[in-house]
């Protein structure tokens, strides 16, 4: 099965059986410094790309095989590149599973990429910076692709899209890890309003040699992002710094900031996390699903 892969295990959607467009090569209008795939020229289109009823064909061999929670379409790349991209979500559609698209968010500009994206149940944009400067940098898009364009897609979207709509900031160290980026990317997503903000840095060998930064720091850059749903993903975790909580501070923290299992255990020493089951168990606590993430909060945020 040449265009499909997995499932594997992921840590922000469950289990994903992945669709990728562009197998045999990498296409993508990004050259991001951070990227797992190797260093390739960047390209505004899917070349030979393949059919429809090739791609159905293997989605269907792999819903008979296996068992997951979402369907991931990706790509070597970008794929919203691949030019019948509103026709295959239409096929995938008829299989009745759920939904989900992964895309640098390059051309969520264009009002067709809007309306073919706006059928899914999942839909996960990156944002990695709101500063043109940084966004040069860190994504080095192709020439005519501009952040502020992305941004004003990203909200124009929000605006009319009823699933779930994920934003992905990767942080690298050095480049777009300094408060004043977060202070600004908060600013934008209160008007985008997602539905969850991924906060991940870099955990697979890059294309190019820039660093990761540590979870210690992630959380304390997403402490900037205000009232949202935040996942940090990470596969460290804070062991050796448990910070202590009392009733009242675990109350506050939460209604501005929700936590997600993987906090609890990773951010709560052993007396906090007493408290933090007492008040569950007491329903001051409330648990809420986004995007087959389970977050903890004092009541809803976003919606």
């Amino acid at each position: 099965m040449k265009y499909i892969f997995g499932p594997i295990s992921s840590r922000r959607f469950g289990m994903s059986l992945g669709i990728d467009l562009s197998p045999e090569r990498k296409a993508c209008n990004f050259d991001c410094i951070y990227c797992e795939l190797d260093k390739a020229q960047k390209v505004s289109k899917i070349e030979n790309p393949a059919s429809i009823n090739d791609i159905i064909n293997d989605v269907k061999a792999g819903i008979e095989k296996f068992e997951f929670d979402v369907l991931t379409i990706t790509a070597n790349g970008e794929p919203t590149l691949y030019p019948y991209l509103d026709e295959l979500i239409d096929e995938l559609k008829k299989l009745n599973k759920k939904l989900l698209i992964l895309s640098n968010s390059s051309t969520i500009d264009n009002k067709n990429t809007q309306n073919s994206l706006k059928k899914l149940d999942i839909v996960k944009l990156s944002l990695d910076t709101v500063n043109q400067k940084t966004f040069k940098k860190i994504d080095r898009p192709l020439d005519d692709i501009n952040i502020e364009n992305i941004i004003n897609g990203i909200k124009e979207f929000s605006k009319s899209y009823s699933g779930e709509l994920i934003i992905e900031v990767l942080v690298v160290k050095g480049i777009n890890d300094k408060v004043e980026e977060f202070k600004a990317l908060n600013e934008v997503l209160n008007e985008i309003n997602p539905t969850r903000v991924d906060i991940s840095t870099i955990d697979r060998p890059p294309a190019y040699e820039v660093e990761p930064v540590e979870y210690e720091r992630l959380f304390e850059l997403s402490k900037e992002i205000k009232n949202h749903h935040i996942f940090i993903a990470s596969r460290k975790n804070l062991a050796n710094k448990k910070e202590s909580f009392s009733k009242e501070e675990i109350l506050t923290t939460l209604k501005k900031r929700p936590f997600t299992e993987s906090d609890v255990e990773n951010i709560l020493d052993d007396e906090s996390k007493k408290i933090f089951f007492e008040l569950l168990e007491n329903g001051m606590l409330k648990e809420k699903i986004v995007a087959n993430t389970k977050f903890f909060t004092t009541g809803i945020i976003n919606g």
